[in-house]
Parts: structure tokens; sequence; C-alpha cells
């Protein structure tokens, strides 16, 4: 093998390893939500522990691209593919992130009490942002350039049912003041998700930088 068709393996290996790092990540926040409608605390403690394998990753990608800078000096759209992976690598730990965070506030709830209401759009807005993300790595992987800009279309749609979420539970919270811990709880995990679909965001900005060259900001 030459250096040319080894240094491609090193980056087809690198993008396999965050492909799978981001399909980690989904999953947790997938089961995270999951653990919320159920109030299920063993679930919610096994993402919890998990999130150290997704901090593994992380670390485990940046070395291997550091390394690859640091012997093979790229340029041009070789270092492009490196930077841009580095990136996507951050979104990801970030969005495994919120997964721990909505699984620690599950360990935190009365689940003798139970939900405050039962929680439609919650799941809802958590199956768009898991949507946006594997869309944005499909787009990573196959350089598909629509899809990326798909899916920075897709978070103006979370944004406003954030913003609907938070207006329902704020009334709740008006005119119920028993209910305001619980209510608070459930915007923390809105907002969670409305922040893991601006990772997606950024993750399929940084395709049409990888694909392009030019950086835009959909947000």
């Amino acid at each position: 093998m030459g250096v040319r068709e080894g240094y491609d393996q090193e980056l087809l290996e690198v993008q396999t390893d965050i492909l799978l790092m981001g399909e980690t990540a989904i999953l947790a926040l997938e089961k995270s939500i999951q653990a919320l409608v159920e109030l299920d605390v063993t679930t919610a403690e096994q993402i919890m522990t998990a999130d150290d394998v997704i901090d593994q990753m992380e670390i485990d990608i940046e070395n291997k691209c550091v390394t690859m800078i640091a012997r093979q000096q790229p340029l041009a759209r070789d270092l492009r593919v490196i930077t841009t992976g580095l990136k996507i690598t951050t979104d990801l730990e970030r969005i495994g992130d919120y997964a721990f965070d909505i699984s620690r506030i599950v360990t935190h709830m009365d689940h003798a009490k139970g939900h405050i209401k039962p929680l439609v759009d919650i799941p809802r807005m958590s199956a768009m942002a898991c949507k946006m993300v594997r869309e944005a790595l499909t787009a990573y992987q196959s350089g598909d350039l629509m899809l990326a800009q798909k899916v920075c279309q897709a978070d103006d749609e979370v944004d406003s049912l954030y913003g609907q979420i938070f207006r329902e539970l704020l009334t709740y919270m008006i005119e119920k003041p028993a209910l305001i811990s619980d209510a608070t709880q459930l915007i923390f995990v809105a907002r969670f998700l409305e922040r893991a679909a601006d990772h997606a965001t950024n993750i399929a900005e940084w395709v049409v930088y990888l694909q392009t060259g030019q950086r835009i900001r959909a947000n």
C-alpha cells in the first residue's frame, strides 16, 4: 500500500469512528427520553454511566486526527477533512452530554407522583432532533449538500416546538405554583433537546464547509 492509499485508509477509519460515535450519542439521547417518559431510573443511570464511552470515543478520534496532522502535514481539502472531523466530534460529545443531563433529571424526579401532564411534545421534539443528527451524519458520510441544507432548515421547526413547550409549561407554573419544580425540569429537558438540534445544525454546516470550503451559519 502506497503512502496516499494508507493515508486515505486512515481518513476512512476516522470517518467510521465518527459515525459510530454519532449513532452511540443518538441512541443515548433516545433512551434518555424513553427513560423520562417511563420514569425508568435504572435506564437513566445506565445512560449516565455509559457517557464515559462517548467521551473516550472523542478522545480516541482526536488522538488519531492530531497524529495524522503531525505525520502528514495535510493541506487544502485533506486538512479540511481532519478539522471537520474534530469539530463534528465535539458536537457529538455535547449531544451525549445532553443525554446524560436528561437522565440525571429522571433520577431526581418524584416517581410516585408521576408527570404533571402526558408527555407528547417532548418525545416528538426528541424524534425531530435525533432525525436531524442522523441526517447530518448521513450528509457527512455521503457529501450530500442538499441533505445538509435540509437539516439546517429543520432547526426552525425544533425551535418553534421548544417555544410552544416552554409557553405551555410556563402557564402550568403560573396557574399551579406547586408544579413549578416539575415544570422547570421539563423545560430543561426541552432546552437540552433544542440544543441537540443546534449541534445537528452545526454538523450540517461543517459538511458544507468540508465540501465547498465555505462556512455558513444557519442560526
